[in-house]
């Protein structure tokens, strides 16, 4: 199963997130599940440094399937847009009968 936590503040501003493990769908390379939480993950990521200018520290482990994003600075507001659509796509998955593959939670931090 993966679980991705995400991060925010007792004002309610995120803080970042972290995707932990395999969602066990099917087989490494034939996972869907996964391969879309990967997808989604990865390009909130990208599209946070690229579109939104946020500051972050990024970990990954690519064989665990763990990768943690924190914010180095305040969260701006195209960096909560962008985390608003990943947390409606992963929301999405688990509606969509991924409730035994992914964890979505949310941390107050």
């Amino acid at each position: 199963m993966t679980t991705v936590t995400i991060y925010k503040s007792d004002h309610e501003i995120y803080e970042g997130f972290t995707c932990k493990g395999h969602a066990g769908y099917a087989v490494s390379g034939k996972d869907i599940i996964c391969a879309s939480i990967s997808i989604l993950v990865i390009n909130t990521i990208n599209s946070l440094e690229e579109l939104a200018g946020q500051e972050m520290s990024v970990k990954s482990d690519e064989n665990t399937g763990y990768i943690d994003c924190r914010f180095t600075q305040a969260c701006n507001e195209k960096s909560k847009l962008l985390l608003d659509s990943m947390i409606l796509g992963l929301e999405s998955i688990v509606q969509q009968g991924g409730k035994k593959y992914l964890k979505l939670r949310f941390e107050e931090v």
